[in-house]
């Protein structure tokens, strides 16, 4: 029984493919259009999918598409109803659009299949999910458990921001949720906006800010902005936003009650914008903890997956695990919309083929470590390197390990490119750019001289399964980077506290400086021999090298980028940034030989 899964036109498009209710190949339009958060239909996704597994569309038994685009027109029309004559201008100029590729989507969906001339598909195997079921599908069926509370919490997915669903063997059932215009996902974008950052890429960046201030905000924005019920419910106050309407994300009313206009991107950083970062992620956390306790009392299921965009926020991540609420936490790596695809296909193969969910061994899930994308062997990085007349090298796997590891110790910055790609937005050691997590100057030079951009920007340490309690305070493990927890108090260092704001920056907070953000905290990913062979290799001979086996993990790409997808893309990226090496495969490459 094989599956596809589709997820296009708003923002990530992707491909999935299931085969027999396992994911076999996954994978984001932007890798291979290079074009950051591509919405078209993910052509060339798709025909990676088809060729991992050597299909041709007369042989998948359906086609799924993650949600239901006349329900979403049905949105748009009775929001611009509601608000009129506000709006009018957008609505004008959406409705021809809207009438051409959204809501004949179906068409739409069959003449691009059509384009790609891999055989025919039957339309009436063409079905159409609903969006919030589909992320539900996405963190319920990969997840290790048997039974589960299942929370998916976005911007809006047709009507839906905030869903709470019940997860057993093959069923799973939407049991609430929370209608736009009532979003935490744009309340969170909402403050994205007006903190001078883009929108629907910009998140990151004011989970990223928020420690530098502090939460003075916080009562302002409960009793103004969000409503926050005790049966974990909440309500928005529309008269400061303006998003219904298409205009603006927020309105004079919000600039009024903040006392500043919106900040332009060019515009310094200051206190209060540091300040409203933090207030916010004060009340969403506050929020998303309502929400999760309420959903488990509901189904009394202490095992709890997450979904839907707001599900990358991994400082929220990290405190929800604190709490100490549920059983054990399981969260979709690819949480946003791409997700989607891979959803909408679990859900098709589990709820209408009937295909049993496979079993596993004990704790681990059905995402493979989320490293379902497309690998090079040897013949395609050679053939990707001859137009450039790149020098390289190809090393036995011990020297490469050793000399690898001694570079890094050594404070080169590496381009690490080994096996499939990850689906997602994170870097898991398959595209990552790794470094010495001791430096003090790391951050810094990764964030002006390798990622080029923002200074205050954090970076991730990825450390061996078995050591990760010696370095933080985590139990457990964090396979995808989703979960945010301090950094152990016998490696902080005092004498900090007399700096504010972005001075933070410049303090030395603990014997992990290029992993230690400003309030001692770190977004954690965890390693094992058998979910990442190559990078716990690396890891284990780093630590024969310096004590620890921990190392910074960011993404293989530029600010404005998508990650690296090919080895030509990889050796570009290195080539236009201050990278020390490059490994493809068993293939180095240094800088000073180009």
């Amino acid at each position: 029984m094989n599956v596809v899964g589709i997820s296009a036109f708003y923002h990530d498009s992707a491909a999935c493919l299931v085969s027999d209710g396992v994911v076999v190949a996954a994978a984001q339009e932007e890798r291979f259009s290079r074009r950051k958060h591509d919405a078209d239909f993910p052509a060339r996704a798709l025909e990676f999918c088809l060729d991992d597994s050597g299909l041709n569309l007369d042989e998948i038994d359906y086609i799924g598409f993650y949600d239901k685009p006349l329900l979403t027109f049905n949105r748009l029309l009775e929001t611009h109803l509601a608000f009129a004559p506000f709006g009018l201008g957008s609505f004008v100029k959406s409705i021809p659009l809207w009438v051409k590729q959204k809501v004949f989507q179906k068409e739409l969906l069959l003449g691009e299949l059509g384009k790609l001339d891999r055989g025919r598909f039957d339309r009436d195997k063409l079905l159409f999910g609903f969006h919030h079921h589909s992320h539900a599908a996405s963190a319920f069926y990969p997840s290790p458990f048997e039974e589960a509370t299942v929370v998916v919490i976005d911007g809006v997915g047709e009507w839906a921001t905030t869903s709470i669903a019940a997860g057993s063997r093959d069923r799973l059932e939407i049991l609430s949720e929370i209608r736009f215009p009532h979003s935490l996902g744009l309340l969170y974008s909402a403050f994205t906006y007006y903190l001078g950052f883009e929108v629907n890429e910009g998140e990151y960046k004011v989970m990223g800010l928020a420690p530098y201030g502090e939460p003075r905000h916080v009562d302002t924005i409960r009793d103004h902005l969000i409503d926050l019920k005790s049966d974990g419910s909440f309500a928005l106050d529309m008269t400061y936003f303006g998003y219904c309407t298409g205009l603006t994300m927020t309105n004079s009313r919000f600039d009024q009650l903040f006392g500043a206009p919106v900040r332009k991107p060019s515009e310094p950083l200051t206190q209060l914008h540091m300040d409203l970062a933090c207030s916010l992620q004060v009340v969403v956390q506050e929020a998303i903890a309502g929400i999760c306790r309420r959903a488990v009392a509901r189904t009394n299921m202490r095992n709890l997956c997450l979904a839907g965009g707001v599900a990358l926020n991994c400082v929220a991540n990290g405190a929800l695990r604190r709490l100490g609420d549920f059983d054990d936490i399981w969260i979709q790596p690819a949480a946003g919309d791409a997700g989607g695809a891979l959803g909408v296909a679990l859900a098709i193969s589990h709820e209408v083929a009937g295909v049993p969910r496979s079993t596993r061994p004990t704790g681990r899930d059905g995402m493979a470590g989320a490293l379902l994308g497309p690998s090079f062997d040897d013949d395609a990085v050679r053939a990707a390197l001859e137009p450039y007349h790149a020098r390289s090298r190809q090393l036995e796997q011990e020297q490469l390990y050793r000399e690898v590891a001694s570079a890094l110790a050594s404070e080169k910055i590496v381009g690490w490119f080994q096996g499939r790609m990850e689906f997602g937005p994170r870097a898991l050691g398959a595209r990552s750019i790794l470094a010495d997590p001791r430096s003090p100057r790391m951050q810094r030079l990764l964030n002006l001289s390798i990622k080029y951009r923002e200074g205050f920007r954090p970076f991730a340490p990825v450390v061996l399964r078995d050591e990760v309690g010696e370095h933080f305070d985590l139990r457990g493990e964090s396979p995808y980077m989703l979960l945010v927890a301090p950094v152990h108090e016998r490696h902080r260092l005092a004498g900090n506290d007399h700096r504010s704001g972005l001075e933070q920056l410049d303090a030395v907070r603990s014997h992990l400086p290029a992993v230690t953000h400003v309030d001692y905290s770190a977004r954690i990913q965890t390693v094992d021999a058998e979910s990442n062979p190559p990078l716990h290799r690396l890891l284990s001979e780093f630590k024969a090298l310096t004590g620890i086996g921990v190392l910074v993990n960011t993404s293989f790409n530029v600010r404005d980028e998508p990650i690296v997808c090919t080895p030509g893309d990889a050796y570009r990226c290195f080539m236009g940034t201050e990278m020390d090496m490059l490994v493809l495969g068993d293939r180095v490459l240094l800088k000073e030989d180009q």
